[in-house]
């Protein structure tokens, strides 16, 4: 009998892997979960439902021994404890609890664990950062670089590397792409969370239940022996071909059902410039050819919602005007909107979100003089959107360079082809020797500010991570990185300008602030 340890079971993603992990024969799963009136009663329900098919377990990730508990005698453990935005951003300590610290206690209960149950740990497409028209496409290894204020992202990334740091035997890193829910209108109802999403930023969606069934598949192959390659990797879970769009477009999509559109409910100054993530992933074929999990599209997933939800149909009689008066606009004003950051005169957020007020001043309510990526328009001229969303039509030049000659295969790289990498990241490769295709060995490298840190050639090469230093928790330097390390600054020149000279963080109760070195707003 395989045993499975699940954490995040009552989210989203988790809800839909249990549904679909109690499908498999000879498995039984074990999940943890907080506890709250609203888990128990989930609990109760599954605890019926399933029987001795499934074990439940009250605890907290962040408590270090009610994890190593939690995970003996397991198989396989599965990570997908998560707290997201907007909750993240409403309490950053508990988002750090989970996504930071209940990583590195699920890392180290693994490694004093014998046998060491396999890891899998689900991350996010948000570690990536901010992506416009110029290089919408991205793939595992691109650079990593969480927006400005995000902490969910950046307690991801720092959640990656304790997992690729690691001593476990058997681990994968899933960045999850956006995903589509149930709960997903409500939970946008609730802040100005939606206004974060640039109209023209491109995304990539996937169900809930898709993703369940990609971990069920990868365990039950994995079970059968079928995958032994899949381990020591990272892996961008995609959506596939149909589920890339913009954020106008789901915008558009969601509010057709209720018999507007975007255009109808939102106005085009609402919304941020950039600061947000999401991209088309170029590899998201890898997990699909593999597990073939890729079943549902947007379209699907709308005409679901309107089966769960029929009170979305009688919106289509009440007048337009009257549901964007009474339903959204009221979520401009809210602390976590864009909007209000204006009215507040929030200038780090400003600045973050839109460059200046310059670029805010040029922001026209009405939708005729907003380009769209979608039609094609661009700020500065036009652009043909379906060449551009056709994955057949990606040059490699239009793909991030990785620093490297990626037309050599793993087993030929060696040292020469860590000091390009570490050169093209502003840094050196300070270890003198290296065995030819050894990509798990750690190595000593050194970034342009002369941190000095050990990391495997997967972690950099591969993975996309280089000095954690440089990109420490609620610190986001990134105008000075650019100008150091080309790596980064061949993406973060996509949507900043090589004027920018702004530091932005956090201070220990969470407050956003910004320091400049040089520039004006």
């Amino acid at each position: 009998m395989i045993k499975i340890a699940l954490t995040g079971a009552t989210g989203n993603m988790g809800r839909e892997t249990l549904i679909q992990l109690m499908k498999l024969q000879n498995v039984t799963v074990k999940i943890l979960a907080l506890g709250t009136p609203k888990d128990k009663t989930l609990l109760r329900k599954w605890q019926s439902l399933y029987k001795s098919k499934l074990e439940t377990v009250i605890g907290d990730v962040s408590k270090f021994e009610c994890v190593k508990n939690f995970i003996s005698g397991c198989d396989y453990v599965l990570n997908l404890a998560a707290v997201i935005p907007p909750h993240s951003d409403k309490n950053p300590i508990n988002a750090k609890n989970c996504n930071l610290l209940g990583v590195q206690n699920i890392v180290k209960a693994i490694e004093e664990t014998f046998p060491q149950p396999k890891l899998i740990h689900i991350s996010s497409v948000a570690v990536y950062g901010n992506r416009n028209y110029k290089h919408p496409w991205g793939r595992v290894g691109d650079p990593l670089l969480p927006s400005v204020y995000d902490v969910y992202a950046s307690f991801k990334l720092h959640g990656e590397r304790h997992v690729l740091d690691s001593n476990i035997k058997y681990w994968s890193i899933l960045r999850q792409t956006a995903m589509l829910h149930e709960n997903m209108l409500s939970d946008n109802m609730r802040d100005g969370l939606m206004f974060h999403t640039c109209f023209n930023s491109p995304l990539e969606w996937i169900t809930a239940r898709d993703s369940g069934k990609l971990i069920s598949s990868i365990l039950q192959k994995d079970i059968s022996n079928q995958i032994p390659l899949f381990w020591k990797k990272v892996y961008n879970i995609g959506g596939g071909a149909e589920n890339r769009c913009t954020g106008f477009d789901t915008f558009d999509d969601g509010f057709r059902i209720i018999g507007g559109s975007a255009k109808t409910f939102l106005n085009p100054n609402w919304h941020a410039l950039r600061n947000f993530h999401g991209m088309w992933f170029f590899d998201g074929n890898v997990l699909e050819n593999i597990f073939h999990y890729q079943k549902e599209t947007v379209k699907d997933y709308w005409q679901e919602i309107l089966r769960l939800h029929p009170y979305f149909k009688i919106a289509k009689i009440l007048p337009c005007s009257l549901i964007k008066n009474i339903a959204i606009k009221r979520l401009i004003r809210d602390k976590n909107s864009p909007y209000r950051w204006i009215k507040d005169n929030d200038i780090g957020k400003i600045k973050a979100y839109f460059g200046s007020y310059d670029n805010i001043e040029t922001l026209s309510s009405d939708w005729n003089q907003f380009p769209l990526l979608k039609n094609g328009n661009l700020p500065c001229g036009s652009i043909d959107y379906k060449k551009l969303r056709d994955i057949n039509s990606v040059q490699n030049h239009e793909l991030l360079s990785h620093g490297y000659d990626e037309t050599k295969s793993d087993s030929e790289l060696c040292l020469s082809d860590m000091q390009q990498v570490a050169k093209f990241r502003g840094g050196k490769c300070l270890s003198p020797f290296m065995v030819k295709g050894d990509l798990y060995t750690k190595l000593l490298w050194q970034c342009h500010d002369g941190h000095k840190f050990y990391a495997s050639p997967y972690t950099i090469l591969k993975a996309g991570h280089w000095c954690i230093e440089c990109t420490k928790l609620n610190v986001w330097d990134y105008d000075k990185l650019a100008k150091k390390v080309p790596f980064y600054a061949q993406v973060w020149y996509d949507s900043h300008t090589q004027r920018e000279n702004t530091t932005y963080y956090f201070d220990t109760n969470y407050n956003a602030h910004y320091k400049t070195f040089g520039d004006n707003l």
